[in-house]
């Protein structure tokens, strides 16, 4: 098991699916969504991490937000500081682990979107936790999504399944590990006669887990969505949005 397959995997094939993804019609609407429940107008300042190629952090700065991505991912950094520029938007961004967040009470809020909480182990995860609590200032808020805690994974896992974006083709064949509480995932990417193969892990956590690790790092939960239109989470669901605020 390499525990730290996020170093190498987001690049090539996997950079050129994420590209096509998402329709910038649900970006705005994240977008949306993240301005109204982190509590930040033009002029705040915010903290993207990880950030990916930037597509949340871009939407936001062209609304007149201050964002910083940190991401561990060159490439990503790479595609997010070129998107930008297409853009005409100025955004921060910084090149390392998630974990590694040099500031102190610097920003107005901080989200990790995009399902990459979980990448790290309990140890590892409680780490970017507290490094995100002391970048905040008091009563900041955090967002966190995650389609990989318990009760979101758990009931929904299906063991292969067959996806397609645009011309790329990949079957995902996931095994839960009981024993250590963790998804491995094989994709096999196809793409013009040409296979691929990468294999990712998410540590699956609980939804309690979570909270007590946010609570440890001087969070409060204040409220748990299923969906950018405000359902409520409840187990069964496929998708967690939490809000959490720094004491």
């Amino acid at each position: 098991m390499n525990d730290k397959w996020y170093e190498t995997f987001f690049q090539g094939i996997v950079l050129d699916m994420w590209r096509k993804a998402v329709p910038f019609e649900h970006t705005r609407a994240e977008a949306d969504f993240l301005m109204d429940k982190l509590h930040v107008s033009a002029g705040s300042s915010v903290l993207d991490a990880p950030c990916g190629a930037g597509r949340h952090a871009i939407e936001l700065a062209s609304r007149g937000v201050r964002v910083t991505g940190v991401d561990i991912s060159s490439e990503m950094i790479a595609e997010a500081r070129e998107q930008a520029g297409k853009a005409n938007v100025n955004i921060g961004l910084r090149e390392s682990d998630m974990r590694e967040l040099p500031w102190e009470a610097e920003f107005d809020a901080a989200y990790c979107f995009g399902n990459a909480f979980g990448y790290l182990d309990s140890v590892g995860t409680r780490a970017f936790v507290q490094a995100v609590a002391r970048a905040l200032k008091p009563g900041s808020r955090f967002v966190l999504d995650s389609g990989q805690v318990a009760e979101c994974v758990l009931p929904n896992l299906k063991d292969r399944e067959w996806l397609r974006v645009d011309d790329i083709l990949f079957l995902e064949e996931n095994r839960y590990d009981v024993e250590n509480g963790y998804v491995e995932t094989i994709y096999t990417f196809i793409r013009g006669g040409e296979t691929e193969s990468r294999t990712g892990i998410h540590w699956v956590y609980t939804v309690r887990e979570v909270r007590s690790m946010l609570d440890e790092a001087g969070f409060d939960t204040l409220s748990m969505y299923s969906s950018i239109a405000g359902e409520a989470f409840q187990a069964g669901s496929r998708y967690l949005i939490l809000i959490a605020q720094k004491r």
